[in-house]
């Protein structure tokens, strides 16, 4: 297995790994199915922040870092989002994954990592454990799937003491 920089030619499976879990399960509230070209955008946009793993030629999964909230106070935080095929569950794709982002994000001197889970993702709650995640909130019935009303679990993890940390802007100009 190697763990890469998603490219645009990675695009097709991701898809089909995000529309299975999109269509067949309660991990993502999300009902609406990503296509290929929407996918390919979002890999150019974010460049090494789009890690993928694979073996053989075949795509396990997959791992992305987006923006945690608008506004400079919460430029140094990322909510990643990360999917297997279930073939791939329970194989160390998941770990490779999370080591990778974690690599990525720490070059770029993010600070904390956050997860959003559905509540009865409990293997991925369980995952997100596993590999340094706190929980750290559970928001009730804000997600709705499959006439569901669903739960979201926030979980996160510190990567940087704050005397490793790089400066924030706020603090320069003081």
């Amino acid at each position: 297995m190697i763990v890469r920089q998603a490219t645009a030619a990675d695009a097709g499976g991701i898809a089909q790994i995000t529309n299975q879990i999109i269509r067949d399960t309660l991990i993502t509230f999300t009902t609406a199915e990503k296509p290929a070209d929407q996918i390919a955008s979002e890999i150019a946009q974010k460049g090494a922040r789009f890690q993928v793993a694979e073996e053989a030629g075949t795509l396990l999964g997959y791992v992305s870092l987006g923006a945690f909230r608008a506004g400079p106070g919460y430029a140094r935080t990322c909510e990643h989002t990360i999917y297997l095929a279930e073939t791939a569950r329970g194989r160390g794709a998941g770990r490779a994954l999370i080591a990778a982002i974690e690599d990525v994000a720490r070059a770029e001197g993010i600070h904390v990592l956050v997860a959003g889970i559905s509540a009865v993702n409990t293997g991925g709650l369980a995952f997100h454990a596993a590999m340094g995640f706190d929980e750290v909130g559970r928001l009730p019935q804000v997600g709705r799937k499959a006439g569901r009303w669903l739960d979201l679990v926030l979980m996160q993890k510190i990567l940087t003491v704050e005397a490793d940390a790089a400066p924030d802007s706020a603090a320069q100009t003081g």
